[in-house]
Protein backbone atom coordinates (compact mmCIF):
# COMPACT_ATOMS: atom_id res chain seq x y z
CA UNK A 1 0.00 0.00 0.00
CA UNK A 2 1.33 3.44 -0.97
CA UNK A 3 0.67 6.04 1.72
CA UNK A 4 0.71 9.84 1.67
CA UNK A 5 1.51 11.42 5.02
CA UNK A 6 -0.16 14.83 5.18
CA UNK A 7 1.68 16.39 8.09
CA UNK A 8 5.14 15.12 8.93
CA UNK A 9 5.52 16.07 12.56
CA UNK A 10 6.01 13.64 15.42
CA UNK A 11 2.80 11.74 14.67
CA UNK A 12 3.58 11.53 10.96
CA UNK A 13 7.02 10.14 11.72
CA UNK A 14 5.58 7.59 14.14
CA UNK A 15 3.01 6.53 11.54
CA UNK A 16 5.83 6.09 9.02
CA UNK A 17 7.65 3.68 11.36
CA UNK A 18 4.53 1.60 11.94
CA UNK A 19 3.49 1.62 8.27
CA UNK A 20 6.89 0.55 6.93
CA UNK A 21 7.13 -2.18 9.57
CA UNK A 22 3.84 -3.55 8.18
CA UNK A 23 5.18 -3.58 4.61
CA UNK A 24 3.73 -0.31 3.32
CA UNK A 25 5.52 2.42 1.35
CA UNK A 26 5.47 6.14 2.15
CA UNK A 27 5.32 7.94 -1.21
CA UNK A 28 4.47 11.47 -0.01
CA UNK A 29 5.55 13.39 3.09
CA UNK A 30 3.76 16.74 3.09
CA UNK A 31 4.29 19.70 5.38
CA UNK A 32 2.12 22.83 5.31
CA UNK A 33 2.43 24.66 1.99
CA UNK A 34 4.03 21.80 0.07
CA UNK A 35 2.65 21.07 -3.41
CA UNK A 36 2.00 17.37 -4.04
CA UNK A 37 0.40 14.94 -6.48
CA UNK A 38 -1.89 13.01 -4.15
CA UNK A 39 -2.81 10.53 -6.89
CA UNK A 40 0.57 8.80 -6.38
CA UNK A 41 -0.87 7.35 -3.14
CA UNK A 42 -3.38 4.55 -2.51
CA UNK A 43 -4.46 6.24 0.73
CA UNK A 44 -3.66 9.42 2.66
CA UNK A 45 -3.24 9.88 6.41
CA UNK A 46 -3.73 13.44 7.62
CA UNK A 47 -2.13 14.51 10.89
CA UNK A 48 -1.49 18.11 9.87
CA UNK A 49 -2.64 21.34 11.54
CA UNK A 50 -6.18 22.75 11.88
CA UNK A 51 -5.68 25.36 9.14
CA UNK A 52 -4.53 22.73 6.61
CA UNK A 53 -6.77 19.76 7.42
CA UNK A 54 -9.88 20.63 5.40
CA UNK A 55 -7.83 21.51 2.30
CA UNK A 56 -5.90 18.24 2.60
CA UNK A 57 -9.05 16.17 3.05
CA UNK A 58 -10.91 17.92 0.21
CA UNK A 59 -7.97 17.43 -2.17
CA UNK A 60 -7.92 13.70 -1.44
CA UNK A 61 -11.67 13.31 -1.91
CA UNK A 62 -11.61 15.33 -5.16
CA UNK A 63 -8.80 13.08 -6.48
CA UNK A 64 -10.52 9.86 -5.34
CA UNK A 65 -7.87 8.99 -2.75
CA UNK A 66 -9.24 7.52 0.51
CA UNK A 67 -8.28 9.73 3.44
CA UNK A 68 -7.85 9.14 7.17
CA UNK A 69 -7.75 12.27 9.35
CA UNK A 70 -6.73 12.61 12.97
CA UNK A 71 -6.28 16.38 12.93
CA UNK A 72 -8.49 18.20 15.43
CA UNK A 73 -9.54 21.84 15.65
CA UNK A 74 -11.10 22.07 12.14
CA UNK A 75 -14.48 20.46 12.74
CA UNK A 76 -16.56 23.52 11.85
CA UNK A 77 -16.01 22.24 8.28
CA UNK A 78 -16.60 18.56 9.02
CA UNK A 79 -20.10 18.59 7.49
CA UNK A 80 -18.64 20.08 4.30
CA UNK A 81 -16.10 17.26 4.14
CA UNK A 82 -18.83 14.66 4.66
CA UNK A 83 -21.04 16.19 1.96
CA UNK A 84 -18.13 16.35 -0.49
CA UNK A 85 -17.27 12.71 0.23
CA UNK A 86 -20.85 11.64 -0.47
CA UNK A 87 -21.02 13.77 -3.63
CA UNK A 88 -17.75 12.38 -5.02
CA UNK A 89 -18.38 8.84 -3.72
CA UNK A 90 -15.12 8.99 -1.84
CA UNK A 91 -13.87 7.31 1.32
CA UNK A 92 -13.18 9.22 4.53
CA UNK A 93 -12.57 8.50 8.20
CA UNK A 94 -12.21 11.18 10.84
CA UNK A 95 -11.41 10.29 14.44
CA UNK A 96 -10.45 12.51 17.33
CA UNK A 97 -8.27 9.61 18.45
CA UNK A 98 -7.21 6.49 16.52
CA UNK A 99 -5.92 4.53 19.51
CA UNK A 100 -7.69 1.19 19.87
CA UNK A 101 -7.65 1.61 23.65
CA UNK A 102 -9.15 5.10 23.49
CA UNK A 103 -11.96 3.94 21.22
CA UNK A 104 -12.82 1.23 23.74
CA UNK A 105 -12.64 3.97 26.41
CA UNK A 106 -15.15 6.05 24.40
CA UNK A 107 -17.67 3.18 24.59
CA UNK A 108 -16.99 2.57 28.29
CA UNK A 109 -17.56 6.29 28.90
CA UNK A 110 -20.97 6.15 27.18
CA UNK A 111 -22.04 3.08 29.16
CA UNK A 112 -21.03 4.67 32.46
CA UNK A 113 -22.92 7.86 31.54
CA UNK A 114 -26.07 5.81 30.92
CA UNK A 115 -25.70 4.10 34.29
CA UNK A 116 -25.17 7.43 36.11
CA UNK A 117 -27.78 9.47 34.23
CA UNK A 118 -30.47 9.29 36.97
CA UNK A 119 -28.11 9.69 39.94
CA UNK A 120 -28.37 13.43 40.52
CA UNK A 121 -26.05 13.51 43.57
CA UNK A 122 -23.01 13.06 41.31
CA UNK A 123 -21.21 15.95 39.63
CA UNK A 124 -19.44 15.18 36.35
CA UNK A 125 -16.05 16.68 35.53
CA UNK A 126 -13.19 15.92 33.16
CA UNK A 127 -9.47 16.54 32.76
CA UNK A 128 -7.20 16.13 29.77
CA UNK A 129 -3.40 16.41 29.74
CA UNK A 130 -1.32 16.74 26.59
CA UNK A 131 2.14 17.87 25.50
CA UNK A 132 2.84 21.59 25.22
CA UNK A 133 2.81 21.50 21.39
CA UNK A 134 -0.85 20.48 21.32
CA UNK A 135 -2.55 23.39 19.51
CA UNK A 136 -6.19 22.99 20.53
CA UNK A 137 -7.76 22.88 23.99
CA UNK A 138 -9.66 20.95 25.05
CA UNK A 139 -8.45 18.06 22.93
CA UNK A 140 -10.64 16.43 20.32
CA UNK A 141 -10.57 13.27 22.45
CA UNK A 142 -11.91 15.19 25.47
CA UNK A 143 -14.66 16.71 23.35
CA UNK A 144 -15.65 13.25 22.06
CA UNK A 145 -15.82 12.00 25.65
CA UNK A 146 -17.95 15.00 26.67
CA UNK A 147 -20.28 14.43 23.70
CA UNK A 148 -20.68 10.80 24.76
CA UNK A 149 -21.78 11.95 28.21
CA UNK A 150 -24.12 14.63 26.82
CA UNK A 151 -25.84 12.03 24.59
CA UNK A 152 -26.65 9.90 27.62
CA UNK A 153 -27.34 12.36 30.46
CA UNK A 154 -29.14 15.64 31.07
CA UNK A 155 -25.95 17.65 30.50
CA UNK A 156 -26.31 20.13 27.64
CA UNK A 157 -22.75 21.20 26.83
CA UNK A 158 -19.11 21.19 27.89
CA UNK A 159 -17.10 24.16 29.07
CA UNK A 160 -13.36 24.73 29.37
CA UNK A 161 -12.46 25.22 33.04
CA UNK A 162 -13.21 23.66 36.41
CA UNK A 163 -16.50 25.30 37.44
CA UNK A 164 -19.20 22.74 38.20
CA UNK A 165 -22.71 23.47 36.87
CA UNK A 166 -25.97 21.58 36.37
CA UNK A 167 -25.93 21.90 32.58
CA UNK A 168 -22.23 21.97 31.58
CA UNK A 169 -19.41 19.46 31.89
CA UNK A 170 -16.22 21.26 32.98
CA UNK A 171 -13.07 20.16 31.13
CA UNK A 172 -9.72 21.17 32.60
CA UNK A 173 -7.02 21.18 29.90
CA UNK A 174 -3.40 20.91 31.04
CA UNK A 175 -0.29 21.14 28.89
CA UNK A 176 2.84 19.40 30.20
CA UNK A 177 6.01 18.60 28.17
CA UNK A 178 6.22 15.13 26.62
CA UNK A 179 2.81 13.82 27.73
CA UNK A 180 1.21 11.84 24.85
CA UNK A 181 -2.29 12.09 26.32
CA UNK A 182 -4.23 11.38 29.53
CA UNK A 183 -8.02 11.68 29.84
CA UNK A 184 -10.03 11.32 33.05
CA UNK A 185 -13.76 11.43 33.75
CA UNK A 186 -15.02 11.82 37.31
CA UNK A 187 -18.45 11.32 38.89
CA UNK A 188 -18.16 12.83 42.37
CA UNK A 189 -20.64 12.95 45.21
CA UNK A 190 -20.49 13.72 48.92
CA UNK A 191 -19.88 10.05 49.70
CA UNK A 192 -17.62 8.78 46.92
CA UNK A 193 -16.02 9.31 43.49
CA UNK A 194 -16.13 7.08 40.44
CA UNK A 195 -13.23 7.61 38.02
CA UNK A 196 -12.40 6.23 34.59
CA UNK A 197 -9.08 7.09 33.00
CA UNK A 198 -7.05 6.41 29.88
CA UNK A 199 -3.31 7.04 29.88
CA UNK A 200 -1.29 6.79 26.68
CA UNK A 201 2.29 5.70 27.30
CA UNK A 202 3.53 6.83 23.87
CA UNK A 203 2.29 7.71 20.38
CA UNK A 204 2.53 4.19 18.99
CA UNK A 205 -1.08 3.37 19.81
CA UNK A 206 -2.36 6.41 17.88
CA UNK A 207 -0.09 5.64 14.92
CA UNK A 208 -1.01 1.95 14.80
CA UNK A 209 -4.72 2.75 14.85
CA UNK A 210 -4.33 5.20 11.96
CA UNK A 211 -2.46 2.63 9.87
CA UNK A 212 -5.07 -0.05 10.66
CA UNK A 213 -7.78 2.40 9.54
CA UNK A 214 -5.87 3.10 6.31
CA UNK A 215 -5.58 -0.63 5.61
CA UNK A 216 -9.30 -1.11 6.33
CA UNK A 217 -10.63 1.69 4.11
CA UNK A 218 -8.99 0.52 0.86
CA UNK A 219 -11.71 -0.47 -1.62
CA UNK A 220 -14.54 1.08 0.41
CA UNK A 221 -16.81 4.04 -0.32
CA UNK A 222 -18.43 6.22 2.32
CA UNK A 223 -17.89 8.12 5.56
CA UNK A 224 -16.77 5.90 8.42
CA UNK A 225 -15.59 6.01 12.04
CA UNK A 226 -13.25 3.94 14.14
CA UNK A 227 -16.28 2.02 15.39
CA UNK A 228 -16.61 0.67 11.85
CA UNK A 229 -12.89 -0.13 11.62
CA UNK A 230 -12.84 -1.96 14.98
CA UNK A 231 -16.34 -3.46 14.58
CA UNK A 232 -17.47 -1.97 17.88
CA UNK A 233 -21.26 -2.25 18.12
Amino acid sequence: MKIALLGYGRMGQEIEKIATSRGHEIVIRKDAGDSIDITKADVAIDFSIPTSAFENISNCIEKNVPVISGTTGWLEKYTEAVNLCKEKKGAFIYASNFSVGVNIFFELNKQLAKMMSNLKDYNISMEEIHHTKKLDAPSGTAITLAEGIIENTSKENWKLGTEISETNIPIEAKRIPDVPGTHTVWYSSEVDTIEIKHTAHNRKGFALGAVIAAEWIIGKTGVFTMKDVLNIS
